[in-house]
């Protein structure tokens, strides 16, 4: 045996693919729980626009996020993306909010936070069914999400 070649991994980069634009709904608490406080939050529709996919977001779709004990909130979102051929696609979004108490205070009362202030990550995923959207299941996404009113804000990156 010889010696091994140098073998290294290529560097991943990242892609704009697209903006979603989901509407939500007035969350409600489901209380304590020993994890934290469960929220439930109804994604009421919104929009879909990008260079890798153009659609809508079918009402009907929630956000169970957890607020841990310490603040930080654990995204898990799933609903529907309508393509603009009518394919429809489903996504799960999951992800990770990290602010100071005084910052989740400011978020939970509407008021306007610059994203700097916090941070806001999420890993998306979608299964589409073969044909032209296929491509979303065999890629790596993530997101960079922010709150703009009543909507949120997912910037969505495909991984190269």
């Amino acid at each position: 045996m010889g010696s091994p070649a140098a073998v290294t991994s290529t560097e991943p980069g990242l892609e704009y693919a697209f903006l979603i634009r989901a509407q939500i709904g007035a969350a409600r608490s489901g209380g304590q729980s020993p994890k934290g406080e469960r929220l439930h939050i109804p994604i009421t529709g919104g929009t879909v626009n990008g260079p890798m996919l153009t659609g809508t977001i079918a009402p009907g779709g929630s956000d169970w996020p957890l607020v841990r004990r310490d603040g930080t909130s654990e995204i898990s979102a799933r609903y529907t993306i309508i393509a603009s051929d009518g394919t429809p696609i489903e996504v799960r979004n999951e992800g990770l909010r990290v602010s100071s108490p005084e910052i989740l205070a400011r978020l939970r009362a509407g008021e306007p936070v610059d994203p700097s202030e916090f941070y806001f990550r999420s890993v998306p995923s979608f299964e589409a069914p073969d044909g032209p959207h296929g491509w979303l299941n065999n890629t790596v996404f993530v997101a960079s999400v922010c709150r703009d009113g009543d909507d949120v804000l997912i910037s969505v990156y495909r991984v190269t």
